[in-house]
């Protein structure tokens, strides 16, 4: 074996194959390193608030530009952020301590017992029969499932728990797997559809993603009362609007290889037939979905942890002998997924507790004070909604910023009521700008059927989409009927 050779492979070779590209890190890292060595922090930032801004904008840069995958690149993010004494151990860990990466890893578990089960499969065989002429037929499909239990669910990342192993099936079952010669068939643009559309769920109804009844409290304070009804009423027309939209747009930019499919839903049918009635194994993988559904829609009125649940559905399954401990150590892509969303869920949450984020609302203030208010409503709608760039968490978006643009827009003129309503759609409809966006995208993410360009790219113009759609007919709908 030649020097540099590892099992054969040269050191370049193992580089390539991880997904590194040096000479974009060199130049991405070296931007970010002159920026800490030659940059001082803003008046009203610390220097600590300033240097782990520089370390995530960069890492963000490195996923976007391809230098790095995204965990390579969190990994060194949270290096970096450590040996330089930016964080301390406590606060860079703090994040795997958070249930939602619990939920996260738990729900992705159970999603591959549902597939191996065969209840997975059956179902798309199903779905196909009724709706597989077009694989357009098959996303909208998707998106008005979620529409319909949305409002049964007070967690987003619980519905993707739901949805994806459904979405999985019918990728799998159109003969579309996570290897690129076939991730393209259908299977990234159903995973694509799956994020777009928990976006737009999540906007129309106040009991769909955790955080909007607490935007809803807070916009008390400025005079605003939202009700489930009223909230419902507002979002109505914009959201339809936007699911009328979003899956064909996606549809005609990030076509499918497999569009039409008129012999799918007689093959689907012959397939079901040929499965035979449904297996004990079936049965009781359908009663734990059902039961871990059911409690999921329910839990925050029990108080029970929906990751406490989704532990609780996996063991079921796994002394059930349909996901055994040897499939588990199949699943390594859950212990990536695991890593990098909580590493730049640490980071982004650091940021807010330093002040950035306060800080990044009080510069926009600054910025529209003095214009009409339809100027000042744009520009904090916009700027609102793409600085989910530097976050991780949506509920961590609108409690760093939702007060504060909402009490600047109101002193500006804007109409309080309709500003609150905006701002809380937007909350949820910018979900999928990044592959960390929310916490419901990560499922999805890690499939193995997108690739982090592809979500970013994507998941920017579904974003764009949305707040055309929401922006502009949201006001008018809003001031006619509320």
């Amino acid at each position: 074996m030649n020097p540099g050779q590892v099992d054969g492979t040269t050191l370049a070779e193992e580089v390539q194959q991880a997904g590194i590209k040096p000479a974009r890190a060199a130049i991405v890292g070296g931007i970010g390193l002159l920026s800490w060595l030659l940059t001082s922090a803003p008046v009203g930032l610390t220097d600590q608030a300033w240097q782990l801004f520089i370390v995530f904008i960069t890492t963000i840069a490195l996923v976007i530009t391809g230098a790095m995958p995204i965990f390579v690149a969190a990994i060194a993010a949270l290096a970096v952020s450590v040996l330089s004494r930016t964080l301390t151990p406590q606060q860079a860990f703090s994040g795997f301590s958070n249930g939602i990466l619990l939920l996260i890893a738990s729900a992705f578990l159970f999603a591959r017992a549902f597939i191996k089960s065969g209840l997975g499969t059956r179902i798309a065989y199903w779905v196909i029969s009724k709706l597989g002429r077009t694989t357009l037929g098959l996303g909208y499909s998707m998106v008005a499932t979620d529409l319909l239990i949305a409002p049964a669910f007070p967690s987003n990342t619980a519905r993707s728990g739901v949805l994806f192993p459904i979405t999985q099936s019918l990728a799998l079952g159109s003969g579309s797997s996570p290897d690129a010669a076939t991730r393209k068939k259908t299977g990234a643009f159903l995973m694509m559809m799956s994020m777009a559309g928990l976006s737009i769920s999540s906007s129309l109804w106040m009991t769909a993603m955790a955080a909007n009844p607490v935007g809803a409290e807070m916009a008390q304070e400025v005079g605003v009362e939202i009700s489930f009804g009223s909230w419902f009423l507002a979002a109505s027309l914009p959201a339809l609007l936007a699911f009328a939209l979003v899956p064909y747009l996606l549809f005609r930019t990030f076509t499918p290889e497999i569009v039409h499919t008129p012999e799918a839903p007689a093959k689907a049918r012959e397939h079901l037939r040929n499965m035979g009635p449904c297996s004990t194994q079936e049965w009781i993988m359908g009663s734990a979905f059902l039961g871990l559904v059911g409690l999921w829609s329910v839990s925050k009125e029990l108080e029970i942890d929906a990751a406490a649940l989704a532990f609780a559905g996996l063991f079921v399954v796994m002394i059930s002998g349909i996901f055994t401990v040897r499939d588990l150590k199949k699943e390594g892509g859950t212990l990536e997924v695991f890593f990098w969303f909580g590493i730049l869920y640490t980071l982004s949450t650091q940021l807010g507790e330093l002040g950035f984020m306060s800080y990044l609302g009080e510069q926009v203030s600054g910025l529209v004070e003095g214009y009409s208010w339809t100027v000042v409503y744009v520009v904090l709608l916009t700027s609102y909604v793409f600085l989910h760039y530097f976050f991780v968490s949506q509920t961590a978006h609108m409690l760093a910023l939702f007060p504060v643009y909402l009490q600047v827009g109101v002193n500006a003129g804007v109409d309080p009521a309709l500003l609150a309503y905006l701002l809380l759609f937007a909350t949820n409809f910018f979900a999928c700008i990044t592959p960390q966006g929310s916490s419901a995208n990560v499922i999805f993410a890690a499939s193995g059927y997108l690739t982090t360009g592809e979500i970013y790219k994507y998941g920017g113009m579904v974003t764009l989409a949305n707040l055309l759609v929401f922006g502009i007919v949201g006001p008018l709908w809003i001031m006619a009927m509320l």
